[in-house]
């Protein structure tokens, strides 16, 4: 309930966003009709479609961009057909098709010589708003990028539905109180002569002009940069007064500050044997598969000291975590302990079978690992981060938790008490210290000034290429000067809701950032072929400060769906214009991180 009201008035603030400009025109066509048979149908329909089409977005399924493609297209030609028809009526009258009658009949019901009030139709006011909800893309402020995130670790359901519903009647209760301003406006200066059929061809226009910036992007480009910082501030300030902070999709180093017995560094800490009971062990059904072991269950974890680690295996904190759980799985497994890993896929090239066995084959997992493609073991569990380890007792009460990555020898000491009380005395009090190289070394946090960047437009944040994404469709992109944290794409693109795919051979990404390293989410193309590419920093080849998937002139190539460290910076570490250039084409990037 307080998710949905939060979203509700999410939805109340983005009348004040510049985001709402382009469907505005849609929306005042209606001030000429009456509240119940004009406005209330079309800001209902725009209301509804908007929850549906989100939902559907949930789904992230190839048939649903497609449906998504097709219905804005459909969206796009009904509404100018709308927009003609206010405009030049003369010229609509001519034409005999079916789809600009329908086009005469929405402009008929807001003309100033319509029919009266009782014989509107209601259906043109409900077809328009469909239409606007097809098109609809409001800036992804603090509040909807908490639904967007939770609507993509669920997916499609109810829950999902009735929250981007609560956005979006939020965002319809604005719209109809601007109606009620502009329409007592508009309707006194129809009682002039001749301003009604002025009023209706400024409409027209409008209509046009909406469509036109909807249909080249500029509502989720130019627009979204534009949005004022007063909006966000409030809705950020609303989050955090309904104590409801965002969810980062992979914690970071302290996200854990208001956990239990937190250590400030990694000396080796004593921690007590009493430590706090924080519930039960939640059940571990609904794996859709196993991996490394048959299915584990509650009854079978009893008497055991158990830890349960969510992960995910393109996540940068999950990477650096794992030489820690392989040392501790190794050194207390006849002591007690068993590690469980739930793997929960991000992203939706993670749910593959195969993707995940490789991933644990290449990081040398052997511990048993619960593949939660269906986010059941994570509800159970009501987490929201990754990685995220839960610590049970032999009892089955969870006694602590820690997430993101760090404070490993407090977890291991955790682990030693909680072996300790059941019965297990001879446990060494040393610390595991694993050699741990490439991605999966200890980052650089004095030095990391960039943050977790997503490239697809769910989550896209600081993209500075001109005229912003165009959604789903292909687009030539081109990318200058950056400033810190802002990044680009350059060549024909096709950004979508995860991931931007590169249409032709040539085509890059850059980024300007602070950091050690910097690694990237990528995938090759959509057959499988690998694609080659060539790195650069600061226009030249990396040098010593390759990564560990590239060499020193900056070659490498995408052979599979994961993270690739692709620069750690050599000697003191700055600031860096990174570039990735593709010699092939299809590749498909995820999301930067950095270390």
């Amino acid at each position: 309930m307080t998710l949905l009201i939060l979203a509700y008035l999410g939805g109340v603030l983005t009348i004040l966003s510049p985001c709402i400009l382009p469907v505005l025109p849609f929306v005042l066509s209606r001030t000429g009709q009456p509240f119940l048979r004009g406005k209330l149908p079309m800001l209902a329909g725009m209301a509804l479609t908007f929850s549906a089409i989100a939902t559907l977005a949930s789904v992230g399924g190839a048939w649903a961009v497609r449906f998504n493609e097709y219905g804005r297209l459909a969206a796009l030609v009904l509404l100018a057909v709308f927009g003609l028809s206010l405009l030049l009526p003369k010229l609509a009258s001519t034409l005999a098709r079916p789809v600009v009658a329908l086009g005469n009949r929405l402009a008929a019901s807001n003309s100033t010589t319509a029919p009266s009030s009782s014989q509107a139709s209601p259906w043109s006011s409900l077809l328009l708003g469909v239409a606007t909800g097809m098109l609809w893309a409001p800036c992804a402020g603090p509040i909807l990028g908490l639904v967007l995130t939770g609507a993509a670790l669920n997916g499609a359901s109810l829950s999902t539905s009735l929250t981007l519903a609560a956005y979006a009647a939020g965002a319809a209760t604005s719209l109809a109180a601007a109606l009620g301003i502009v329409g007592h406006v508009l309707t006194a200066m129809k009682r002039s002569m001749g301003a009604g059929e002025w009023l209706r061809r400024c409409l027209g226009a409008g209509v046009l002009g909406g469509v036109l910036v909807i249909g080249l992007g500029a509502d989720t480009g130019l627009l979204a940069r534009l949005s004022a910082a007063g909006p966000a501030r409030i809705e950020q300030a609303l989050v955090d007064a309904l104590r409801k902070e965002r969810l980062a999709p992979q914690a970071r180093n302290d996200a854990n500050r208001g956990g239990v017995l937190l250590a400030t560094n990694e000396t080796p800490v004593l921690v007590p044997s009493h430590l706090p009971v924080e519930g039960r062990l939640p059940s571990l059904g609904g794996a859709t598969q196993w991996i490394n072991s048959p299915p584990l269950s509650r009854d079978q974890l009893q008497g055991k000291v158990t830890l349960v680690y969510f992960w995910t295996y393109s996540c940068i904190n999950c990477i650096r975590t794992l030489p820690y759980l392989r040392a501790w799985a190794e050194k207390y497994n006849d002591r007690g302990l068993t590690v469980v890993g739930v793997h929960t896929p991000e992203f939706a090239f993670e749910k593959t079978p195969a993707n995940v066995r490789r991933a644990i084959a290449d990081f040398r997992i052997g511990f048993p690992v619960a593949v939660d493609n269906d986010y059941r073991i994570w509800r159970a569990f009501r987490n929201s981060y990754w990685p995220a380890a839960y610590f049970v007792d032999a009892r089955g009460n969870i006694r602590h938790h820690q997430f993101g990555e760090g404070n490993y020898a407090n977890s291991e000491r955790v682990i030693q008490s909680l072996l300790a009380e059941a019965g297990n005395r001879s446990v060494a009090r040393d610390v595991v210290a694993p050699d741990a190289r490439g991605a999966q070394a200890a980052p650089d946090l004095d030095n990391v000034r960039s943050v977790e960047t997503y490239v697809g437009y769910m989550q896209a944040e600081n993209f500075a290429s001109p005229g912003g994404t165009r959604q789903d469709a292909p687009r030539a992109y081109t990318v200058s000067k950056l400033r810190l944290n802002e990044w680009g794409l350059s060549g024909s693109w096709t950004v979508g809701a995860e991931q931007a795919t590169l249409n032709r051979a040539g085509g890059g990404i850059a980024y300007r950032f602070h950091a050690r390293d910097l690694h990237l989410v990528l995938g090759p193309a959509a057959d499988g072929r690998a694609v080659r590419f060539v790195v650069t920093v600061d226009g030249k080849p990396p040098g010593d400060s390759h990564g560990s998937d590239t060499d020193a002139a900056g070659n490498g190539a995408v052979t599979q769906t994961r993270l690739y460290q692709l620069v750690r910076q050599e000697g003191d570490v700055g600031e860096r214009t990174f570039t990735i250039r593709f010699l092939d084409p299809g590749a498909q990037a995820y999301a930067f991180t950095f270390g």
